[in-house]
């Protein structure tokens, strides 16, 4: 009996149906000889520091910097139940073989050898590595599984992105938090993308706009222009010398040229692109692409390439002709042909191929998909017609005018063959929203060298320097994807801030803490942001940096780097980054003020975030806002109870999470007792529970 396990309960459940597996029981499927589970996400994750040692659950700098020698992992309190479904599927006698069918990626291989691991499991491993949940898909993996350990690497590289994360996450929140008195989130690749926005924000404030001045004739039915000027005057002289003056042709060049096609969407492309034609968030166009791969109409969305293996070649035809009958704007408007060897490159291909629509498409309902979903769909269509069709001919014509002494120059264009443009232009035509588009030179007229114009008129035009512009989610995960590495063909290896998986989690993270603000599409620093980057060291704000430590990731994942020193550097920066921060920088304390209406001495510490708790006239609360601690004064189990919160309980209860107290009232029995009152924060509310001393009913 196979166990197969997948990441989520829909992806499970694609697979039993095409296995056989339709007998439902709790948490799993079973038949043909198969059991088939899930892991509903991330089941166990790294231990939290209170499980190394409960005095972290206090935050002190005294404790830092917290560098487990043994890690732990900790499974989910919402999620254990499913957890013990699969540790007891792999316990079962008949179980003879474990079959990883997480995502086919490096967190799906982190979730299921987690897993595994905790559950103590040590029976033969083998891989499901698929890019598309069309059933036949499916089979073609079950007939080619891996064995496990050919994707070691790819579990270490995941690994010790968890663990590089918790260390710098962890010891870096800890530490500046404490430093500055309020929670303060720091993570390996969000700092250093926030650093890019306020980095950006410093340079349009600093931006001083510059005038020019460019001269321009007036030839009878077209213009030509000379050289931009700084200065007015000397684009004025140049006016007043030619105007009215005969000017002549000097040259004429003509030359053919060509626009290849572009290349298939991976998903940081077409995020970007999504961002730009709808207004979608890269977290958005992920999700949209990731239920259309639950729902077997789009290929494995967390890919890095923009190729396809050379196999592939002989069924594109297919499936060309197939999104020809479905991208609105296309269907009888432009020819469609398909040039395979233009995205077909096995040198080029990773872990997955670029993203395609599948044949399924054909018989679905596609008008019933949610519009997000749909216009997803079209988009990675029409590239893939784009992709494959013919090359964009035009002509380009410069033309060159002399005056006076002087020279003015035009360009024009005139199309040859539309090729793949036609494709395009009919595709967004259909768009409801179509992107801004860059203006190109329109066809000048018949000109020959040494044809001349009696009189043309001049003028000036004047213009200004424009600023850096604001990112967008499209330009910033251009900006994310090619920190540390040189601006370069796009076939040179990139570093880059995360991965094509990650980067859409951790924008939504800079907005949801506060740090980052969305106005329209604009991605903005929040005052709390630009604050929180002007404290923080260069180690923990650079790019440059981060986009290495990427890199050595993937060298991990290729065996060119071991776990041990990965770590060992995290570990040594960590360590320097508690030794080089003991004390706050006093010249950035104002930037950081207590909040108003806090007085007087603390409290006590907040057990979720380390800041100070003060007294209010209602709770006792958290100074940092976006925590959201209280311990209310008037809460439904101290009114119950008939006792007052007071200031010394809150303190007890703050600094050993329990205190003692007699006359608690039980509105059943009527009586009065004693108990000691627990605190239980679960991180969003907080609760109480009774233990009760020997003797303690009184």
């Amino acid at each position: 009996m196979k166990l197969i396990i997948a990441e989520k309960n829909s992806v499970g459940q694609a697979i039993a149906a095409v296995l056989g597996a339709k007998e439902r029981n709790s948490g799993y499927l079973e038949g043909g000889g198969y059991l088939v589970s899930w892991c509903v996400g991330h089941l166990a994750g790294l231990a939290r520091p209170e499980a190394y040692d409960t005095s972290y659950d206090k935050w002190r700098y005294g404790d830092l910097p917290i560098l487990p020698k043994q890690w732990q992992f900790a499974v989910g309190k919402d999620k254990r139940k499913q957890f013990d479904v699969l540790r007891g599927l792999m316990r079962r006698e008949d179980v003879t073989e474990v079959v990883n069918a997480c995502d086919a990626g490096r967190e799906g291989e982190l979730i299921f050898r987690t897993v595994y691991h905790l559950a103590g499991c040590a029976k033969p491993m083998k891989r499901l590595w698929i890019s598309s949940m069309e059933d036949t898909a499916i089979r073609r993996g079950f007939d080619g599984l891996k064995p496990g350990g050919e994707y070691d690497g790819l579990h270490q590289a995941a690994l010790c992105r968890s663990q590089a994360d918790w260390l710098v996450g962890i010891n870096a929140t800890r530490l500046f938090s404490v430093l500055y008195r309020q929670t303060l989130n720091i993570g390996r690749v969000m700092t250093p993308t926030l650093a890019l926005l306020v980095q950006r924000e410093e340079e349009i404030a600093a931006f001083v706009k510059t005038p020019f001045y460019i001269p321009e004739l007036d030839c009878g039915g077209f213009t030509v222009s000379g050289q931009r000027q700084q200065n007015r005057s000397e684009a004025e002289t140049i006016r007043a010398a030619c105007d009215g003056r005969p000017a002549v042709v000097t040259s004429v060049q003509r030359q053919e040229k060509e626009t290849t096609p572009p290349r298939l969407y991976d998903l940081t492309t077409l995020q970007r692109e999504a961002n730009r034609l709808f207004g979608f968030t890269a977290q958005q166009t992920l999700d949209y692409l990731q239920s259309l791969y639950e729902k077997k109409l789009a290929t494995y969305p967390r890919t890095d390439s923009r190729f396809l293996t050379e196999d592939m070649a002989a069924g594109l035809p297919v499936l060309v002709n197939q999104a020809a009958l479905v991208v609105p704007g296309i269907r009888g408007k432009a020819a469609v042909t398909c040039d395979a060897g233009l995205v077909t490159d096995n040198s080029r291909v990773s872990d997955h191929h670029a993203i395609l629509p599948t044949m399924e498409i054909r018989n679905a309902d596609l008008a019933a998909l949610p519009s997000g979903e749909r216009d997803i769909l079209f988009l990675v269509s029409g590239r893939l017609l784009c992709a494959v069709a013919e090359r964009h001919r035009y002509a380009e014509t410069v033309v060159t005018v002399g005056c006076e002494g002087n020279s003015f120059e035009a360009k024009g264009k005139t199309v040859l063959h539309g090729g793949w443009k036609t494709i395009d232009a009919a595709y967004r035509t259909a768009l409801k929203s179509k992107p801004e588009e860059n203006g190109e030179p329109a066809s000048l007229p018949e000109l020959t060298e040494g044809q001349r114009f009696v009189a043309v008129r001049a003028a000036v035009k004047e213009g200004f320097t424009t600023p850096p512009k604001h990112y967008t989610e499209d330009t910033l995960l251009k900006a994310m994807e090619t920190a540390g590495s040189e601006e370069t063909p796009e076939d040179a290896e990139r570093k880059g801030l995360g991965t094509p998986a990650t980067r859409a989690g951790i924008l939504e993270k800079l907005v949801k803490t506060g740090l980052v603000e969305r106005k329209n599409k604009q991605l903005l620093p929040a005052k709390k942001g630009i604050n929180l980057i002007a404290v923080l060291p260069e180690v923990l704000k650079s790019p440059m940096l981060t986009a290495e430590w990427e890199h050595r990731l993937k060298l991990v994942e290729r065996g060119g780097l071991s776990d041990t020193e990965f770590i060992g550097e995290i570990t040594a920066l960590t360590a320097g980054l508690v030794k080089d921060n003991s004390a706050p920088n006093l010249d950035f304390m104002r930037l950081f003020p207590a909040p108003v209406g806090s007085h007087g001495e603390p409290v006590g510490v907040c057990p979720r975030c380390g800041a100070a708790v003060r007294e209010g006239k209602k709770s006792f609360y958290c100074e940092n806002r976006d925590c959201g601690f209280a311990l209310w004064r008037y809460s439904r189990f101290f009114v119950s109870a008939k006792k007052e919160l007071t200031k010394e309980i809150a303190a007890e209860l703050l600094e050993k999470g329990r205190v003692s107290m007699s006359g608690l009232y039980s509105p059943k029995t009527g009586k009065t007792y004693r108990a000691v009152v627990v605190l239980e924060d679960t991180g969003k509310y907080v609760n109480y529970k009774l233990e009760f001393e020997k003797g303690g009913r009184k």
